[in-house]
């Protein structure tokens, strides 16, 4: 009898458990790896069901089954159960992700008699890093980085005994023949051989202000104490833009964040994402950490090089963000290191195969929106209903890419801003190593999926490949491929959504953002949006929200703040020709700005995000009229809404508080006149769903008042959970879209 495991198999003790399950149970036969699934074969076809159940009960942590298939085929040979090597096979899934350290990794980390005491690198079969450093499959050492480290006799031992829970652990290595840390300083990279301890002498400096970079799993951290977060804006140039923060144990964060049961859970869970928690009264510690907004990313240590680093500090929290040129990927060579500003360098000398940010999740009733989703997260399959091999390739800016085969949908790992050249190139290298990993050449894929503006990077590299491999290009709007997205992760064939965000080029070719949209897979209606609104300046207006609020107050006919005399005069000629937007994302911006809460730009979503803190607090203490124009669709009026906020606030705003509650009130006018068109879609097309897509979704408050007002509604109320709101979920819904139009399934 042979049995045909698909799913997360590789690389977390999958054929060690299966072995000491059939020796249990007295079976003969083999276990191999075969590609990126495992073969068994028994012998004893009697025992087949008996074995299978057990196994189900045996699982690793991280192991995970997505089918089964037995075959009745004789075994022959085999007078005892063994472990037989790995072949190539078909390759119908990628590499297990890469999780924290398990507890009994831990209890070894910090045994002074256990030989890898103290040992950055340790793990085992249930834990390490497995994504970031594989280059191909089969998970075995010979394709990771960890080949270039030959295992010493205790290792070995270890490594090829079937009872031991090191047995095929492919990143095995101790202090005697594993990857080690040499700390350098910022002189041209020369080697600090202070006390011949380089993390416990890189904590010390740290305790004593030092801003330093080290080398973690897939990339590198800037690292230092809350009190240098005002010396690192200014070395690197950012001036108002959020940071991580790593703290030493869960107690030491609920110290910061009144946490909820699913919060914790994320936090503690093998994938330890950052998880964006909101500030609580002793929180203003933490005031220079996220400046002006309501909440701040925070994660507890995941590698044994954490663990160790906060053996030897004295800080309970650290700055702990990603090293990299704005707007470049993270930094994963030694030699670049040096590229980048800091006191100290602490590197080791295991190469980074993936680049892997840390993921970022916020928790919203039970689901996760996923601002970031790399690290712990991917590479994992989401299953669709067609079989074609679709290549998507995202958006501009947060981009991912996503593959299809064999009826399973990957996504890629975060991406980044691809209008810097090194960000495309980092895509391109990974498209390449994630297409190796599916056993996929260019030439076998079936049609790539690209986004409709004509700027995109990303739509030109669709282009290109297109042309050289004959491969068809279908484009994708952007709004659409968020509401696919939506429905992929929902489990459903057809919604009305708000597809929400800060801009999207439409149909039209203008720079949508507001929208509501009746879509199935096949396509979407245009329902309604929100009135367009000049962007002086283009994406100046982005940068500088204060020319979105001229040109507001300039169209009402009001006096217009901010510019005057022949600055005035520039701005209305410019108003003149300018694009124009619906954007939710842009009307919130402007919100924020009027009501002096961000009047620039210096991160990407500024304004909206210092706007969420007021929402978060306010209540709705003033009534906003609304106002719907019917054309080609609905489209919600703005400039009422600022023309009536306006009035409200002729006399000053005098408190927080009112500003908290005009700004709440402002907002929920906006989206409860959104949602009654949504629902009046619904009711003329016999649909169940309203649902909230893209960036602007990841707003709790508005997210909350939205589901209020649909659920008063009785209309099923749709968000987010796997996929990502905004726009590194892109590529999912351009994939999924692609494919069903390829099928009409």
């Amino acid at each position: 009898m042979k049995i045909f495991i698909r799913g997360t198999v590789q690389g977390v003790g999958f054929r060690p458990t299966v072995y000491r399950v059939a020796k249990s149970l007295g079976l003969r036969g083999y276990v191999l790896n075969k590609g990126s699934n495992v073969e068994i074969g028994i012998k004893e076809n009697e025992n087949v069901e008996e074995f299978l159940n057990f196994l189900m009960k045996e699982l690793p942590p991280i192991a995970s089954i997505d089918e089964i298939e037995v075959k009745d085929e004789p075994i022959n040979g085999y007078d005892d159960f063994e472990i037989i090597n790995s072949s190539e096979g078909e390759k119908t899934s990628v590499t297990p992700v890469d999780t924290a350290i398990c507890e009994e990794c831990v209890r070894e980390l910090f045994d002074e008699n256990n030989r890898r005491y103290l040992y950055p690198f340790i793990n085992c079969t249930s834990c390490g890093a497995r994504f970031s450093v594989i280059e191909n499959v089969p998970y075995d050492r010979a394709n990771t980085s960890m080949r270039d480290f030959e295992m010493y006799e205790e290792c070995l031992a270890e490594y090829t005994n079937p009872m031991d829970r090191r047995f095929h652990a492919q990143t095995i290595s101790c202090p005697r023949c594993g990857p080690k840390y040499t700390l350098y300083d910022k002189d041209k990279g020369v080697e600090v051989l202070e006390g011949r301890n380089p993390i416990k002498s890189f904590a010390r400096l740290i305790d004593e202000g030092a801003i330093g970079i080290a080398k973690g799993w897939g990339g590198m951290h800037i690292i230092c104490k809350f009190e240098q977060a005002n010396r690192l804006r200014e070395l690197y140039g950012r001036p108002a833009k959020p940071f991580a923060v790593m703290f030493r144990d869960l107690s030491t964060i609920e110290k910061y964040a009144d946490l909820e049961e699913e919060e914790e859970k994320l936090l503690t869970s093998a994938q330890r994402p950052i998880v964006l928690l909101d500030k609580n009264s002793s929180s203003d510690y933490l005031e220079d950490i996220s400046p002006g907004l309501g909440n701040v990313g925070m994660y507890l240590p995941y590698s044994g090089f954490h663990y160790v680093l906060f053996h030897y500090l004295n800080s309970d929290g650290i700055i702990m963000t990603s090293a990299n040129v704005s707007g470049e990927p993270m930094v994963i060579r030694n030699e670049d290191a040096f590229l980048l500003k800091a006191d100290y360098f602490l590197l080791h000398n295991r190469r980074i195969v993936n680049r892997i940010d840390d993921s970022v999740v916020r928790c919203y009733e039970g689901k996760k929106f996923f601002l970031r989703k790399s690290r712990g997260f991917i590479p994992t399959g989401i299953k669709v209903p067609y079989k074609d091999r679709v290549l998507s390739l995202g958006a501009g800016e947060n981009v991912s890419f996503s593959i299809s085969k064999n009826s399973n949908l990957y996504s890629s790992q975060f991406i980044g801003n691809t209008f810097h050249y090194p960000t495309l190139e980092f895509l391109a290298s990974s498209k390449k190593q994630m297409m190796e990993l599916l056993g996929l050449r260019m030439d076998e894929i079936d049609a790539i999926g690209v986004d409709l503006h004509p700027r995109y990077l990303t739509r030109r590299y669709g282009k290109k490949l297109s042309g050289d491999f004959s491969v068809e290009l279908v484009e994708v709007q952007h709004h659409w491929a968020h509401a696919a997205s939506l429905m992929l992760d929902a489990g459903v064939d057809e919604v009305v959504a708000l597809t929400l965000d800060g801009t999207g080029y439409g149909t039209d070719g203008k720079a949508w953002g507001g929208e509501i949209l009746h879509s199935l897979y096949s396509g979407f209606e245009r329902a309604g949006s929100l009135e367009e609104i000049p962007l002086i300046g283009g994406d100046a207006a982005i940068k500088d929200p204060r020319r979105m609020v001229f040109a507001i107050f300039s169209l009402s006919g009001r006096e217009v703040p901010y510019f005057v005399d022949k600055e005035a005069e520039v701005m209305e000629k410019l108003m003149q020709r300018a694009p124009k937007t619906s954007s939710f994302g842009r009307v919130l911006d402007a919100l924020s700005c009027y009501l002096g809460i961000c009047e620039r730009m210096t991160y990407d979503g500024e304004p909206a995000m210092k706007l969420e803190r007021y929402l978060a607090l306010g209540e709705r203490k003033y009534e906003f009229e609304t106002y719907v124009e019917k054309k080609d669709r609905k489209i919600v009026k703005t400039l009422p809404l600022f023309d009536q906020l306006a009035d409200y606030s002729a006399n000053g705003v005098s408190t927080e508080k009112k500003k908290a509650d005009l700004a709440y009130s402002f907002v929920y006018a906006l989206i409860k006149e959104m949602v009654e068109i949504a629902a009046d879609t619904c009711l003329s097309n016999d649909i169940s769903s309203i649902g909230i897509t893209g960036g602007v979704s990841y707003d709790v408050p508005i997210v909350r008042m939205t589901e209020e007002v649909i659920k008063e509604k009785g209309i099923r109320f749709l968000t987010h959970n796997n996929i990502p709101n905004g726009d590194e979920g892109i590529s999912v819904g351009q994939n999924v879209i692609v494919g069903h139009l390829r099928n009409r399934c």
